[in-house]
């Protein structure tokens, strides 16, 4: 008895290049929200509303909406690690894309200790943004 092959209904490259097209969207609707005026529409972040400390995250709205406006510098300084966070989820989507045309591109997710990394990096620059002496006050946003 045979198994019948299961069809796809669609392109492997339809997923990556739907959610490209979310992300569009996103920035979009970030850029119509301006995170950087104070009392705006966007919400603030639930861990400064409610803690008064800025978490890990803090800023990467304000940081994508600067790369949206092509101001690399104030997009870093919103959030550096978050900048670079951004860049590794770009490249992992190019990977991603690549896969559905049947390409192999070099993925850092597949090093050694990315993911022990990623996870110090998050940990050291939670801690680093709430230390209330110079020069770390001035990471605070």
């Amino acid at each position: 008895m045979t198994v019948p092959v299961r069809q796809q209904r669609f392109h492997p490259a339809v997923a990556p290049l739907g959610v490209a097209a979310a992300g569009v969207c996103g920035c979009f609707l970030l850029t119509l929200a301006d995170p950087t005026t104070p009392g705006g529409p966007t919400p603030l972040c639930p861990t400064k509303a409610i803690f008064g400390i800025d978490c890990p995250g803090c800023g990467s709205a304000r940081m994508i909406y600067s790369l949206c406006h092509l101001d690399i510098s104030a997009a870093i300084s919103y959030n550096a690690v978050a900048f670079v966070g951004l860049l590794l989820l770009m490249w992992s989507w190019v990977v991603w894309l690549g896969k559905a045309f049947g390409k192999r591109l070099p993925n850092w997710q597949d090093w050694r200790y990315s993911s022990i990394t990623v996870g110090v990096v998050i940990v050291v620059w939670g801690i680093i943004r709430v230390l209330p002496f110079e020069p770390f006050r001035s990471l605070q946003v």
